[in-house]
């Protein structure tokens, strides 16, 4: 990647991400990347095309995170309880605000436009993952299992940033914990008949 173009990316990245898609223009990135209009142009034929690359970023940011818990253990539970540690580190980082691709997906309900392709291709995979990393614990529910997982994740996301993430991500690991547990074979609790 280019000195210029990782300049522009860098600064598209830390704008879109702080202070919305459609809010920052092309001038402000061009401005604060200081390149010419020219220089963006020629790495990004278009606006769309720089919030993709923006995308883009994040999505192997992600799974660099993912990657990494695979290698922190062999065992599918800890896999899975080190994505979940991966999402709280970064709901509780300074300037959280939000999934980048539930922010996108906001500002770009289209499911043709490029941006929302971006979002839904990310999503897929992410949840493609998990369905793997739940079947490795030997349940035929994988599926079932790796979707509760992302609704969770989703909801830490947003809830996240709008209070005290501590609380937030304390549930959402929790919530890992019972996934863990009930998809490992291990009875729900049941509820207790009240006594008379």
């Amino acid at each position: 990647m280019s000195e210029a173009r990782a300049r522009l990316l860098g600064t598209a990245t830390g704008l879109f991400y702080t202070e919305g898609l459609h809010a920052v223009g092309i001038d402000r990135v061009i401005a604060e990347a200081q390149v010419t209009r020219a220089t963006l142009y020629r790495h990004f034929p278009s606006k769309d095309a720089l919030i993709v690359a923006y995308l883009t970023q994040a999505d192997e940011a992600i799974r660099a995170q993912v990657d990494a818990a695979r290698t922190e253990g062999t065992n599918p539970d800890d896999i899975i309880r080190a994505v979940g540690r991966s999402i709280t580190d970064d709901i509780q980082r300074p300037g959280f605000r939000g999934c980048a691709f539930l922010n996108a997906a906001a500002e770009y309900p289209d499911p043709a436009h490029p941006v929302h392709q971006a979002v839904l291709e990310h999503r897929e995979w992410f949840l493609t993952t998990l369905v793997e990393l739940f079947s490795g614990i030997g349940k035929i529910d994988s599926e079932p299992a790796a979707r509760h997982f992302v609704m969770l994740r989703d909801g830490a996301m947003a809830a996240g940033c709008l209070t005290d993430p501590k609380p937030i991500c304390d549930t959402f690991l929790r919530g890992i914990e019972g996934l863990l547990k009930y998809r490992s074979g291990l009875p729900a609790a049941q509820p207790q008949a009240p006594q008379s």
